[in-house]
């Protein structure tokens, strides 16, 4: 173990002298996360402009059939874009072939239905689990190469699931998330090689955007939000990781009534034996900007794994959390080589970590699951809060190896204990002018 420990820092050395980045754990960051360039959507093949096709430009007809049957005309022939022109489209769940490609243009509005029957019940992944739950507004599976395009929106359309969801809550607040039905906006599964970019995600019912056991992803300068008022919309996170490995989301707006990122992959007391479930590995979030969210990064609440993640050079302006980690006491969870750098603005908290016992269940299993977090960096980092060290000690997990450097808090609860963390290092970390030991 010793020799394989000063073999990484050995290359580590020479990969930072050759000007090589990083992840956390030493590991190179490849050329793939550099590369940014636009969807050239001339490049893809045939373009489908669906108003050439019988689909009308009508916000309170729904269309779903037609549009699907342009989908399935390109997938025919070969593939294509599917083009989506200026006007309001009404759809529920359309769903993509090998090839096809959507693309927004300016001010193309393609708005989900606000009737559940509109989006069809499958086997698909929600909160850690594979299920039988509703299909989203836009729908892919083992695609390579699919890409979404453009300067226009995707309307979730949330205004009637949110205000059902509430008036249910009220009748029996015991119920879950997903017992008043909403469906997402995107869902994407086993898919690799994916680009989603410049375009709006907006009131989704649910999740806003979610991502299922996939391989090179990239979200940019994309604009994900959900309304407070004048009815908060639950749940929907902007963007969900679930068992997902090489992701870059770079320059994207996210504000949303829950978690701006949330990694996920499985929950439970077996959860690391599940094949359905996993890691989410080598991820970078860069040049965003977060408004309101419960947190910009979250570790959790249905999460096994997740290694090598890079947080940084954003701006937070309301967010509750800056990072979370959900403990599960019923879930075994690790969460490694996790780098939140950069960061400037304001929140509630500048981290947390805390038992999450939501729907709380160990299925028999006599033994709690122990839980890590370990090998945290948190540096470079200017930020107004209200809580600075929001971490609670428990015996279901073991918090190590945890670096603070270069932090610059102005905070009302400034108190930190580190006695709570095992092996952590301060390095110029001030708070409220004050440097602490």
């Amino acid at each position: 173990m010793i020799r394989i420990s000063l073999a990484c820092i050995a290359l580590c050395c020479c990969l930072q002298m050759s000007g090589q980045e990083t992840f956390p754990d030493g590991k190179p960051i490849s050329q793939w996360f550099r590369e940014t360039r636009s969807v050239e959507i001339e490049s893809l093949g045939r373009q489908y402009r669906i108003t050439d096709y019988g689909v009308v430009n009508d916000s309170t007809v729904l269309q779903t059939g037609q549009i699907q049957k342009v989908i399935d005309l390109a997938a025919e022939n070969g593939g294509g874009v599917i083009v989506v022109p200026e006007g309001t489209f009404l759809s529920g769940s359309l769903f993509f072939k090998p090839k096809t490609h959507l693309h927004l243009e300016k001010d193309a509005v393609l708005k989900g239905s606000d009737d559940i029957s509109d989006f069809p019940l499958l086997t698909t992944r929600m909160e850690g689990q594979t299920l039988t739950y509703y299909g989203a507004l836009i729908n892919a599976d083992n695609l390579d190469g699919f890409t979404i395009s453009g300067k226009g929106m995707l309307n979730g359309n949330g205004f009637r699931f949110w205000r059902a969801f509430w008036q249910r809550l009220k009748w029996n607040p015991k119920c879950t998330n997903m017992d008043e039905q909403r469906p997402r906006i995107i869902y994407l599964s086993n898919c690799r090689n994916v680009q989603i970019e410049g375009i709006r995600i907006a009131n989704s019912p649910y999740w806003s955007t979610h991502y299922y056991k996939c391989c090179n992803l990239k979200l940019l300068n994309l604009r994900i939000t959900t309304p407070r008022k004048p009815i908060e919309a639950p749940s929907t996170d902007a963007v969900d990781l679930d068992v997902c490995k090489n992701v870059l989301i770079k320059n994207c707006y996210m504000s949303v009534c829950d978690d701006a990122v949330c990694l996920k992959g499985g929950k439970g007391p077996w959860a690391d034996q599940d094949e359905n479930n996993g890691s989410n590995e080598d991820i970078i979030i860069e040049d965003c900007e977060y408004g309101y969210c419960h947190s910009a990064l979250t570790c959790g609440s249905e999460s096994v794994h997740n290694r090598n993640v890079i947080f940084r050079n954003s701006k937070v302006d309301q967010a509750l959390m800056l990072l979370h980690f959900k403990m599960r006491p019923d879930t075994p969870q690790k969460y490694e080589y996790i780098s939140v750098e950069n960061i400037k603005g304001n929140a509630a908290n500048f981290i947390v970590i805390a038992p999450w016992s939501q729907f709380y269940d160990l299925k028999g299993r006599e033994d709690i699951p122990l839980s890590y977090a370990e090998n945290i960096t948190m540096r470079n980092i200017r930020l107004t809060c209200g809580t600075f060290f929001n971490v609670r000690p428990s015996e279901q997990y073991r918090l190590s190896s945890f670096n603070f450097e270069n932090l610059d808090i102005q905070a009302k609860d400034g108190n930190i204990d580190k006695s709570i963390i095992q092996s952590f290092v301060t390095r110029n970390v001030t708070i409220n002018s004050h440097e602490i030991e």
